[in-house]
């Protein structure tokens, strides 16, 4: 039986129709609400839009965030109105969560994937 989570995501831009290459994704976690954060790693997404590296939490991990770093990718040209995109979700031990982010310049969502 696996103990731990697992956590993966990617950056679609929905302005552009295509995967967001170059977002820089940080993953931290806590033991639940209120509890501080500890950072776990931090990866850049691919040319699929995809963070292939990102840790597993560790045992008794309740909450996860992912902190996108957009406003570097959408540049000055297209703007940002949403400097950075933070999710915060909860896991559970032995599941799989997929936490894709829909992004453009001035909106976004998220949801879980699988």
């Amino acid at each position: 039986m696996t103990t731990t989570a697992s956590v993966s995501t990617h950056v679609l831009d929905t302005s552009l129709g295509r995967p967001a290459r170059g977002v820089t994704v940080r993953l931290s976690a806590r033991t639940g609400s209120g509890a501080d954060w500890h950072p776990l790693g931090e990866s850049v997404t691919d040319a699929d839009g995809r963070c292939r590296d990102l840790p597993d939490p560790p045992e008794g991990t309740a909450q996860v965030r992912l902190d996108f770093a957009v406003e570097p990718y959408l540049g000055e040209d297209r703007g940002a109105f949403f400097p950075e995109v933070t999710v915060t979700f909860a896991v559970r031990a032995g599941e799989h969560h997929h936490v894709p982010l829909l992004l453009s310049p001035f909106g976004y969502s998220v949801y879980r994937g699988s």
